[in-house]
């Protein structure tokens, strides 16, 4: 049986309206399936007919679940470094809701790279893979957790065929994202002496010298002086200096003006703070390792650039030009010096684009966060990313999970992957509100059954549309994997069909529907309300990212698959604003969407009070408008559905949506040559 992985820990039944058997009632050890019970059950029928006074075009659908468990994991090892918005890294067991970290965005042709942050984590006992990459990265995560590829986004592990079919890391595939991930280097004393070096000799003012005095002895003058208009190289400087027994005092150097920043300095007068500042600059015979690290960190600090441009770092010492090519070339770095115009300024100019500059960044660790961002970034790395091997540790290791606002996340150098039917739960005794989403009915012979239904005689041929009350590709469908099955019996009988889902789970099916678009019509679409973070994770919090859907719109009409964008619900004051919506009409269409069109929120029965229980907790501020825009029905007021439609809609006219997608839903199926069958043992 196609459930016999799954563990049954209740031993408890129990007896639903509608069905003749007790439900089994089943468990299962997963984090995000804890406080759930799935309720499986014989179903007598699964084609269900639409009511007549259903709007809708079609007659027909499929639920193989009531209820909806939609939920997102990410599984990796603990000590996984992730990019922080810093430009720093942080181990994924150390992050805590609210850290600000770099995730993507896709704009135009590129992905760039924005700041975002950690929306929710927790913890999971998985068996642990290692992926090894061509730059020798390791990484270590669980086989479901997924990284984008330069084919998409892909499974550490997963099969041709069978039950752990899914698209997963090979040795073809390359990783995307900006490489270059090495640990940060130890605030040793060597170190503190090379960015002390590298600071002082780029940017600060150190001076002793000896003045006659008339009638008296000789005056001895001593000057340290630093000002930077960067508080963080200042105060890492100011600390570094107290390390070695040296005290300074800060002041304001210099006031804003239009032209320049607020300057503050540190200093001090006292000759044994001189002679002790001169000793720890001074150039080692044979630098360590931190040293080099030390030292070019200060020095970038104090006279670099290269956030969004290449780095570089000036000086017209020839001295400090001589000691910044040695120490590049002994940390591994290819670089040029060229020259700045017609002055005495030389330029070092590292070579190798994003991942070079990053592991300079992340092997030397600089003060300055304001030089290290890649906000707005292309993503258009070189880095050596390619996968050499993906292998079984042979243990299960605590991994740890995060959720964040565009859905993806840098881990190791590398791009990481992160309703209405509620008033049918209430015919089966359960509430709309949690129970709709802890409480899921499992019709776990729906195959079979929809197979000998549409065998029957007195069945037309008639177009099924499945996605229509409960998403059939929430979280549970990759355990009981029921619609690889439903698939089939639609391909076999040649019926026309179609689904509608928030998941790119879909693609898993991806042959099968192509085998389907061979012999009648099929079509795809992806509910996306909307791309604005914050929403989403308001009103669909366990729902997979809108760009995750996007790209599996992009991968669907690839493949030949008519693929629409159904933006829905929409939801005044909510995500129905034009800033919105157009961002998302223009990845839509760059996905291919074959049609994008919106709907408004529809509210009848239990669902209104859900939603104004909502409202009431999240947004009391819009309360009373839609008080007055429901107040007769569980529609919006037709000038609002109007309004709606206009701004969600790219190309055709209102309503045209649905209408387009279900034109065929009575068309005849395709001739076929004839196939060979064989014949039963029995």
């Amino acid at each position: 049986m196609r459930w016999e992985n799954l563990q049954q820990t209740d031993s408890l039944q129990h007896r639903l309206p509608g069905y003749r058997d007790p439900a089994a009632i089943r468990r299962f050890d997963a984090p995000e399936a804890l406080d759930m019970r799935f309720y499986e059950v014989q179903a007598k029928s699964v084609l269900n007919k639409v009511p007549e006074r259903s709007p809708m075009p079609f007659r027909w659908t499929i639920n193989p679940y009531r209820g909806c468990s939609h939920a997102c994991h990410y599984c990796l090892w603990g000590a996984t470094q992730v990019l922080m918005a810093d430009g720093r890294q942080k181990p994924i067991a150390d992050l805590e809701i609210g850290d600000a970290i770099y995730g993507t965005r896709r704009d135009g042709r590129y992905r760039r790279f924005v700041r975002t942050e950690v929306l929710d984590r927790w913890t999971s006992l998985k068996d642990a893979y290692a992926v090894t990459l061509e730059d020798g990265t390791r990484l270590v995560a669980s086989g479901e957790h997924r990284f984008l590829t330069d084919r998409g986004w892909k499974h550490v592990t997963g099969a041709q065929c069978g039950l752990e079919q899914r698209p997963h890391l090979t040795a073809n595939n390359k990783l995307l994202g900006p490489g270059g991930s090495v640990a940060a280097p130890d605030e040793t004393r060597d170190y503190r002496r090379g960015y002390l070096a590298g600071m002082i000799r780029g940017d600060g003012h150190l001076q002793s010298y000896t003045y006659v005095r008339r009638g008296r002895g000789e005056g001895h003058v001593h000057r340290f002086r630093l000002a930077l208009a960067d508080m963080e190289a200042l105060v890492r400087t100011e600390l570094f200096l107290v390390a070695f027994g040296i005290q300074t005092t800060r002041f304001q150097f210099s006031r804003a003006s239009t032209r320049h920043r607020e300057m503050h300095a540190i200093r001090t007068q006292k000759g044994r703070d001189i002679t002790l500042i001169e000793e720890l600059i001074k150039w080692p015979l044979l630098p360590s390792l931190d040293w080099v690290k030390g030292f070019l960190a200060g020095v970038f600090d104090a006279e670099g650039s290269g956030g969004r441009d290449a780095l570089r770092i000036s000086n017209t010492d020839a001295e400090i030009i001589a000691s910044i090519k040695a120490s590049l070339r002994r940390l591994g770095f290819d670089h040029v010096v060229e020259k700045a115009g017609t002055s005495a300024v030389r330029v070092v100019r590292l070579l190798g684009g994003m991942p070079q500059r990053m592991r300079f960044f992340l092997e030397t660790n600089p003060a300055i966060t304001r030089k290290r961002t890649i906000d707005g970034v292309a993503l258009k790395s070189k880095a050596k990313l390619g996968v050499v091997s993906v292998e079984a540790i042979g243990i299960s290791i605590p991994m740890y999970d995060i959720t964040t606002g565009t859905g993806d996340f840098i881990a190791n150098g590398v791009i990481s992957h992160n309703c209405f039917a509620r008033p049918t739960h209430t015919y089966l005794g359960f509430d709309a509100g949690r129970d709709f989403e802890r409480e899921i009915v499992v019709k776990v012979n729906a195959p079979e059954v929809l197979r000998a239904e549409l065998a029957r005689r007195s069945w037309k041929r008639e177009h099924v549309a499945l996605g229509t009350n409960t998403d059939p590709y929430q979280w549970v469908e990759g355990r009981y994997r029921l619609m690889e099955g439903i698939w089939e019996a639609l391909r076999d009988a040649q019926n026309p069909c179609s689904i509608l889902t928030k998941s790119p789970l879909l693609l898993r099916d991806l042959r099968l529907m192509v085998e389907i678009a061979e012999r009648t019509t099929f079509t795809a679409c992806l509910s996306i309300p909307t791309l604005d973070e914050k929403v989403w994770r308001e009103t669909e919090p366990h729902t997979p990212s809108p760009r995750a859907r996007l790209e599996a719109v992009a991968e669907l009409n690839r493949a030949g698959i008519p693929t629409g964008v159904l933006i829905a619900p929409l939801m005044p004051g909510i995500n129905d604003a034009p800033h919105q919506i157009e961002p998302l009409l223009e990845l839509a269409a760059e996905a291919g969407a074959t049609n994008i069109a919106g709907t408004g929120l529809h509210l009848r029965g239990e669902v209104r009070e859900v939603f104004f229980d909502w409202l009431r907790a999240r947004r009391p501020d819009l309360e009373d408008r839609y008080s007055e825009l429901y107040r007769r029905g569980p529609n919006l007021p037709q000038p609002e559905r109007e309004r709606l439609a206009r701004l969600a809609r790219r190309g055709g006219s209102p309503g045209s949506f649905w209408r387009d997608r279900y034109a065929e839903r009575d068309a005849e199926p395709r001739e076929l040559e004839p196939a060979v069958v064989q014949q039963s043992l029995f």
